[in-house]
């Protein structure tokens, strides 16, 4: 067997002892320790008792996003908007005393206000921005907040307060990537090898733009670190009807590496904006406009939106996060019959968690989020929260879990996503309605494309692990040490 490999000597979950052999991009069989013969042209690497599981995926990302965050000022730990302004002049003190001033607008990103005790506001930023254009992104990506020299750049100068949600910060978002094509690439680069550092294999990546020019690109010109299926929205569907783009075909030059994914659509907004679409209305908004939240494409628009796109070979992944959002999604999918993804369902009603199974809808959802958002959901979800990022109810019910982190809004790791989605806590707090935890095996699974474990003719993806994910700790499995991670047979992480 030419150029095979065996990775020998290496630990199932559980302990079991194992080896793996690999050959032409695929595993070729797996057997106990020392039961495959050697074949002398193999190249054998000793695991010396590693645990070996299949490799992860992130099912929802955006990969310039997260690209582009590391280099943006850091608001997470803004509890006030006033605590956000200061943050801001400090940038700007230090930049005008180190000359570092850059001639674009000053992004930042990650504040969270829906437990701030006052509202953000242009004039705040005004204050000590003076003309410089400042923009500064929330961490669910849902809203921007906008000073004044900002928003006349986007042709929003008579806007009131500054705060701009859903559709209206997506068009600023959407134009802070102007980055320079070599160095953004570089950038994404950079995070697909902090991916496959923790063990990760493929994303799914659910940038707005037209990502398959993006991602060819990148994979011609050396990144081959993840295989990535993306994303294609409704402003592209005309174009990729036009291509020929169907979910699940492989791009061509791309050496297997890049799929066409799911086509996105955006039905709701998010808990943290208050823009969730929900049966019920917000504390605090009774009676106001919207105050149910807000639903982005109605119901009479996205039926006929999603028969398009499916007739075309499509496979749609519908964001809703409010409970009225989820029902709405689920109704498109049975009046169509056809299935797909419901991409976060944080908070469902009681009656739609068997839907999922029985319509064949996967529930792509992101653990961390609960963590960030629990003080959140209890006070503008009050009552509902035991509902509210459901895993183990739905799992329950039959439904097929995929995981991810909606990278920027939490960390590209599979492992703090993991640990969310089992301990269902991510600081010294008692956990956050433990009856929705979910197991480490369900977890895995989850978040291994649906694999179950290693078997001969699949996928030469496989994480190599330190410690036996299932007798980790929470801490353990948050840090969890990563050996190595091969792709088709090839080391992206740590040739051992």
């Amino acid at each position: 067997m030419t150029g095979s490999l065996l990775l020998a000597g290496g630990r199932l979950p559980g302990g079991a002892p194992v080896d793996v052999r690999v050959a032409d991009g695929r595993i070729d069989a797996v057997g106990e320790a020392g039961e495959l013969s050697r074949d002398q042209s193999a190249r054998v690497v000793d695991l010396d008792g590693r645990f070996v599981i299949p490799g992860l995926w992130d099912k929802h990302v955006h990969a310039t996003q997260w690209a582009l965050v590391s280099r943006r000022l850091d608001l997470a730990a803004a509890e006030s908007a006033a605590d956000a302004v200061a943050i801001v002049a400090a940038r700007l003190r230090h930049e005008d005393a180190t000359a570092e001033t850059d001639v674009g607008p000053l992004v930042g990103y990650g504040f969270r206000d829906g437990l701030w005790p006052d509202a953000p506001h242009r004039a705040l930023l005004d204050v000590v921005s003076g003309s410089r254009p400042v923009i500064l992104v929330s961490a669910d990506l849902h809203c921007c907040w906008l000073n004044s020299a900002a928003l006349a750049q986007h042709g929003r100068a008579d806007h009131a307060t500054g705060l701009l949600r859903e559709d209206d910060c997506f068009a600023v978002t959407r134009t802070l990537g102007a980055v320079e094509t070599q160095t953004l690439d570089g950038w994404v680069r950079d995070t697909a090898k902090a991916a496959a550092a923790r063990g990760v294999v493929g994303v799914v990546d659910l940038e707005m733009s037209w990502n398959v020019d993006d991602w060819t690109r990148r994979i011609r010109s050396g990144s081959t670190e993840l295989r990535v299926r993306f994303g294609i929205y409704p402003q592209h569907l005309d174009r990729a009807i036009d291509a020929g783009l169907v979910t699940g075909a492989l791009v061509a030059g791309t050496q297997g590496l890049l799929q066409v994914g799911p086509f996105k659509v955006i039905t709701d907004g998010s808990l943290n904006t208050r823009t969730a679409f929900c049966f019920d209305e917000y504390p605090g908004l009774e009676g106001q406009r919207n105050s149910r939240g807000l639903l982005t494409i109605p119901h009479d628009e996205l039926v006929p939106l999603l028969r398009r796109a499916t007739q075309a070979g499509l496979v749609p992944a519908v964001h809703a996060i409010g409970d009225h959002a989820n029902r709405l999604a689920l109704d498109a999918f049975e009046r169509l019959g056809v299935s797909g993804s419901i991409e976060h369902a944080q908070l469902v009603a009681d009656a739609d968690f068997e839907r999922f199974a029985r319509l064949g809808v996967v529930a792509g959802v992101q653990p961390e989020h609960a963590m960030d958002d629990r003080d959140v959901a209890d006070k503008y979800w009050p009552g509902r929260t035991g509902r509210a990022f459901a895993l183990a109810s739905l799992l329950a019910a039959g439904a097929e879990l995929a995981l991810g982190s909606d990278a920027p809004v939490a960390p590209l790791d599979p492992w703090i996503t993991i640990a969310a989605a089992v301990a269902r806590t991510g600081d010294d707090r008692a956990p956050w309605h433990p009856e929705q935890a979910i197991s480490v095996e369900d977890a895995l699974i989850a978040s291994a494309d649906g694999r179950r474990s290693l078997e001969a003719g699949g996928p030469a993806d496989i994480a190599v692990l330190e410690i036996d994910p299932l007798a980790a700790t929470t801490d353990e499995l948050r840090r969890m040490p990563v050996a190595a991670t091969l792709l088709a047979g090839r080391f992206t992480h740590n040739a051992l």
